[in-house]
């Protein structure tokens, strides 16, 4: 319960934070109220699932969600409300003590989907690879998601890629290709995460 409250008033507080700075007085109150909602969401979501366990260990990644990758967790959090608002439910076994938020369903039927602490969508066989993506942004921070964003723009209007792209395996033969098997796999997030666990799309 005292982590959902603390995580509520942290992103409140970021919220308006972030607002007064894009718009002042107005921005923060929007921002304030955006906080509290996606806040509240959020809160309900780890207390109702025990996301954070009382331990050590639970107690360093709550504390490292709601600082220093705090932008990631605000994010998630949008992200978490967002799927909650389309009925997709939590997945509470699975969250239990993991330090994530696991929702059911994905973004899509083919792959899962991890934003900030939030996993959509993913199982047994490949957890592992959204858990690089959440060690990821606890590592960088608030650096993390703009520089998955920045190599997404760069590898879609300079594909280096195709330089040591497995052409033979995973030929780009149509527009959606390109993506899907193209930028996607190869954006340095995804690229690192493939190698720990999983099978870049063919």
């Amino acid at each position: 319960m005292i982590f959902g409250i603390i995580s509520t008033v942290v992103q409140v507080g970021f919220g308006a934070l972030f607002g007064y700075l894009a718009g002042g007085t107005i921005g923060l109150l929007v921002g304030a109220v955006v906080g509290l909602l996606v806040g509240a969401v959020f809160g309900w979501a780890i207390t109702s699932a025990g996301v954070y366990a009382s331990d050590a260990r639970g107690i360093l990644l709550f504390v490292v969600d709601h600082t220093w990758s705090l932008l990631n967790t605000f994010i998630g959090a949008i992200y978490l409300a967002v799927h909650l608002l389309f009925g997709h439910s939590l997945d509470r076994p699975t969250s239990a003590g993991s330090g994530r938020v696991s929702v059911v369903e994905g973004v899509s039927p083919r792959y899962a989907t991890t934003i900030g602490t939030v996993c959509a969508g993913s199982s047994s066989g490949i957890q592992r690879h959204e858990d690089v993506h959440i060690f990821q942004g606890r590592l960088l921070g608030p650096l993390y998601i703009p520089l998955v964003l920045a190599n997404y723009v760069l590898f879609t209007i300079a594909p280096v890629w195709l330089l040591y792209h497995d052409h033979a395996n995973a030929p780009i033969n149509r527009f959606t290709r390109y993506f899907e098997i193209g930028v996607y796999p190869h954006v340095w997030n995804e690229a690192i995460a493939y190698r720990i666990q999983g099978t870049p799309p063919r």
